[in-house]
């Protein structure tokens, strides 16, 4: 009888699993449908191992104000990923740093179109500041540099 306990239990353990590998790591983005550097973007995404579902929109500004974005803070494209968002072309490495450290704030955010930055043409001409999407009214903070 304690045998059979341990294996159904055991077995139990290990339903969950496939689900949560299947859904980690899963991303939407939505970009203005003009937009080719999003494309690019997400390109650049799935060459780094993530699954990014692109969703053209022309209701960018109000999705990225709705995640908490500040106005002025906005990036080219906005994506859902874990229970975060990141707006704009911010590097694979700090969303997995972000995916890792799972801080208490709702996102980060590359402001503008940085030239050289990942799905952008051209050369990285200077420091790509990442910063910090809020909860709750906090200040806005520096997240990451590259």
């Amino acid at each position: 009888m304690q045998r059979r306990i341990f294996l159904l239990t055991g077995s139990a353990l290990f339903l969950p699993i496939p689900a949560i590998a299947e859904t980690a790591g899963r991303a939407t983005l939505y970009k203005n449908p003009q937009c080719g550097c999003c494309e690019g973007y997400a390109a650049y995404l799935r060459d780094n191992g993530l699954e990014v579902d692109v969703k053209p929109t022309n209701d960018l500004l109000e999705i990225s104000h709705k995640a908490g974005v500040p106005e002025g803070m906005e990036g080219c494209h906005t994506m859902f990923i874990d229970g975060y968002v990141i707006d704009g072309h911010v590097p694979v490495n700090v969303v997995r740093k972000l995916l890792k450290e799972r801080p208490p704030i709702a996102g980060i955010t590359l402001p503008g179109m940085p030239e050289g930055s990942p799905g952008m043409s051209g050369k990285q001409t200077g420091t790509l500041v990442i910063y910090t999407v809020p909860k709750d009214g906090k200040t806005q903070e520096v997240y990451a540099t590259e």
